[in-house]
């Protein structure tokens, strides 16, 4: 007997999605992510460092790990997803370590029918809200994001027109300000080398000149437990082709970022992300960056950045990426 897996029709609001099974992040998956990015983040990189100033006797998680783990915990509903639009009010509340258990709880909040066009298969967006919580039960994560997910009935017409005003795209300074950890950030600025929260400058730009190339894309999908198969197998893609997991494009630009800014700590939190095109294997990733504003804490603060992702491919560079988050400094 096969395992039922949904098509639009088949959603209901309130629908409780939970991911089985809970994944407790070791030092491979810290390894193999590695592997594939290339972060330069001192925190989850140097294990002293690490304890001194977390406290912690392990390393600190990279942010885009936690999110990649998380997320894939997420697709038990949207295995047969066209292409996941966009995510929206991602805050990291908890930090997580090396050795600590992430589960998912996924509810669909709503669903909106793309409106019917001649040549073109019924489909729908999903509203998920993902809670994220560690092996103490506290939260480590909340956020929504919206596949795009295919109808049973290619002419389908299921009335489903939900607003999605609800999902934020903002996250309030308070929120972020509950995410900042109590660190010893003094430290952090003694030890790591690079600018600081006082040596950044809202509305500087730059093109990080340092590139990189996709590969292995299905693997981090395997290694995340994604079940999207228009990851792993072309056939089950819109475009003939596997479709680059989200995720990794968002880990990718994640890791230019590391190398333009250096002593950044962590991740804090996405206000947006939207996937504005898609992404192949062998495409080269270009990153921009602006800092939009800066946010101080009691120790160091937060830096809001807008990037852009471009995907370089048959010499066309194509914008991919529209990402707004919050970084924390020292």
């Amino acid at each position: 007997m096969s395992v039922d897996i949904p098509w639009f029709e088949d959603f209901e609001r309130g629908q409780d999605f939970s991911a089985v099974p809970a994944v407790t992040i070791t030092a491979g998956h810290t390894a193999i992510h590695q592997a594939m990015f290339g972060d330069r983040f001192p925190l989850p990189l140097s294990e002293p460092l690490c304890q001194q100033v977390t406290g912690e006797k392990g390393c600190l998680v990279n942010a885009s790990l936690v999110c990649n783990l998380a997320i894939g915990q997420t697709t038990i509903p949207s295995q047969r997803v066209m292409g996941n639009l966009f995510y929206r009010g991602l805050v990291l509340k908890s930090p997580v370590y090396v050795g600590d258990t992430l589960s998912t709880r996924t509810t669909v909040v709503g669903l909106r029918q793309n409106s019917l066009k001649p040549g073109r298969e019924a489909s729908g967006m999903v509203a998920l809200e993902m809670h994220v919580t560690n092996q103490r039960a506290e939260t480590v994560l909340l956020f929504w994001r919206c596949p795009m997910i295919p109808c049973r009935d290619p002419a389908a017409q299921t009335g489903h027109a939900d607003d999605f005003g609800f999902m934020p795209s903002e996250i309030s300074l308070a929120d972020l300000s509950a995410a900042v950890p109590d660190w010893k950030y003094e430290v952090y600025r003694d030890q790591v080398r690079g600018r600081h929260f006082a040596d950044l400058r809202i509305g500087e730009q730059a093109r990080v000149e340092s590139r990189d190339t996709v590969t292995l894309a299905p693997e981090l999908v395997r290694m995340t437990l994604n079940m999207a198969m228009t990851h792993t197998d072309a056939t089950r893609s819109v475009y003939n082709r596997r479709l680059v997991y989200g995720g990794h494009t968002i880990s990718m630009v994640a890791s230019h970022l590391s190398r333009q800014f250096p002593a950044m700590m962590t991740i804090l939190g996405w206000f947006h992300c939207d996937h504005v095109a898609p992404v192949f294997e062998e495409d080269i990733i270009e990153t921009e960056v602006v800092i939009a504003d800066k946010l101080p804490q009691a120790n160091g603060g937060i830096v809001v950045l807008q990037v852009n992702g471009f995907a370089l491919r048959d010499e066309e560079r194509v914008k991919v990426l529209d990402w707004k988050l919050a970084a924390l400094f020292a």
